[in-house]
């Protein structure tokens, strides 16, 4: 029932190895699929998002505008002009004025990170599904990281912010200035979904709750044209719509074009505790730390949200060739320009 108690809570770990990294990630992602099957066509609210993501994933499979790694499914997907997104993004005023950016330890958002570290600015980016920590803190000449461009490229992957960034806690006082996001797909409302798992949200939530961003922060994606639907795709019609936690973009940047969303709903307030099922609650750590806090400042207990089957551990094993992607014939070409809509 909602009221059982969570079960306990992961053993703390300091830190992963890029092995260890890769293995959980590929077990999340086993998982993950799993959970779509369950959820697909079924009554809880946003299972309609899982269509919309194979919907995306398999079309930029099938029309070669994926890249490493691939296959993109469960993933945010790695996409061909992902530089140039970024780029592109950081030519705008929205990034030159930025002195904090955050950004998500996706692929595709890899060249953002390194733009942010090279413009001199600080960034921070979550630790992997908030495994080992929460954020972690990195610029040019903190904790070693020097200012080279090899230096930087390092940087900006996961095993260098393991290596050089510092990590931070709840009680950090920082000012974040533009929040990048990866997704699987946007629309010029704003909507947004990203890979399924629901951890851009909780980052967004923690943040608020930090008073590190204000709802007026603006929040950016870099994605391949073909991850832009139409505004009567996302959400479809008949769909159940947005949940309340969902976090809407104002600003959507392509390798060829940028737009400025008109959001169709409010962006979450923090973590909405009647949402976050206990189960959820008992894979994140920091958020148990959170809620402990609350409560014991507050001496009010907060509400738990409904028990929800989360995907069990995937046995890992070989896949032999898969995941090497051709796709059809490269028809994206350097700036994935070629095919642009994924079928509805």
């Amino acid at each position: 029932s909602a009221s059982a108690a969570p079960p306990p809570p992961p053993p703390p770990a300091a830190s992963e190895s890029e092995a260890e990294r890769l293995a959980r990630d590929a077990e999340a992602m086993e998982a993950m699929a799993g959970k779509m099957g369950r959820e697909r066509g079924g009554e809880r609210p946003g299972a309609w998002k899982w269509a919309v993501r194979k919907g995306v994933w398999d079309f930029m499979e099938e029309n070669d505008v994926a890249d490493f790694p691939r296959p993109v499914h469960h993933r945010i997907p790695s996409f061909k002009g992902a530089a140039e997104a970024a780029d592109r993004l950081a030519q705008m005023d929205e990034f030159k004025n930025a002195e904090v950016i955050k950004v998500n330890p996706d692929t595709p958002q890899k060249r953002v990170r390194e733009n942010v570290l090279s413009s001199g600015k600080l960034l921070l980016t979550p630790q992997p599904r908030l495994r080992t920590g929460f954020f972690s803190r990195l610029a040019a000449g903190l904790n070693r990281l020097g200012s080279t461009p090899a230096q930087l490229r390092r940087a900006a992957t996961s095993a260098g912010a393991a290596e050089f960034g510092v990590p931070i806690g709840l009680d950090e006082k920082v000012k974040v200035d533009l929040v990048v996001v990866g997704s699987t797909a946007v629309a010029k409302n704003g909507a947004r979904i990203g890979k399924g798992e629901g951890f851009a949200e909780l980052e967004y939530g923690m943040l608020r709750w930090m008073g590190a961003i204000s709802a007026e922060t603006l929040v950016v994606t870099t994605v391949h044209d073909c991850q832009v639907l139409d505004e009567a795709d996302l959400p479809p019609k008949g769909s159940s719509g947005l949940n309340a936690h969902d976090v809407t973009v104002d600003i959507i940047v392509t390798p060829t074009r940028t737009i400025y969303t008109k959001p169709l709903a409010p962006k979450p307030p923090g973590i909405l505790w009647e949402l976050l099922s206990p189960q959820k609650l008992a894979q994140v750590r920091v958020l148990q730390e959170l809620k402990a806090r609350i409560e014991k400042e507050s001496g009010v207990t907060l509400p738990t949200g409904p028990d929800e089957q989360l995907p069990p551990t995937a046995e890992r094993r070989s896949r032999g060739g898969r995941g090497g992607g051709g796709g059809r014939g490269g028809r994206g070409g350097r700036g994935g320009r070629g095919s642009r809509r994924p079928p509805r």
